[in-house]
């Protein structure tokens, strides 16, 4: 079987790995394509400890963003209750129905931090009442808050 080059990827390449990366290709490959466009370079010792410097400062960042997400999960969950107004017709029943966008705005609101809207998971609510709603605000971190829905 053919030998295989190590080389660090400069850039996201379909397939193969993202920026940064230490890959094995085919020589030939590395030597005809990845090499000339500047989509890698050779691995040498100083590409090396560039590369786990570059590791290092993305798990510090990484950390810091945990760090920040926990903290907003804590002055979430301070705040307790979310309030958002529909319009209600007989026995209660809204018209439409709660959106994470609503959800969305409901924060904001109250905290002056801008969440997205994708990352909110609201269930099915076609009444007023107190609901629970999660919000992910990092991969490895979410909230559960309460969501209370009256008529306006």
């Amino acid at each position: 079987m053919a030998k295989r080059v190590s080389v660090v990827l400069s850039e996201d390449v379909a397939s193969l790995g993202k920026d940064g990366e230490l890959v094995d290709v085919a020589p030939g490959y590395a030597r005809n394509f990845l090499l000339p466009q500047g989509k890698a370079v050779a691995v040498t010792a100083a590409v090396l400890r560039q590369v786990e410097h570059r590791r290092a400062k993305e798990a510090e960042r990484q950390a810091a963003l945990r760090a920040e997400a926990e903290a907003f999960r804590t002055a979430l969950v301070t705040i307790g209750r979310f309030t958002v107004k529909k319009q209600t017709g007989g026995d209660d029943v809204l018209f439409g129905t709660v959106t994470n966008g609503d959800v969305a705005e409901a924060i904001e609101a109250a905290t002056k931090k801008e969440l997205d809207r994708r990352d909110i998971l609201v269930p099915e609510i076609h009444r007023t009442g107190a609901y629970k709603v999660q919000v992910k605000l990092h991969h490895d971190v979410t909230a559960e808050i309460n969501l209370e829905v009256v008529s306006h």
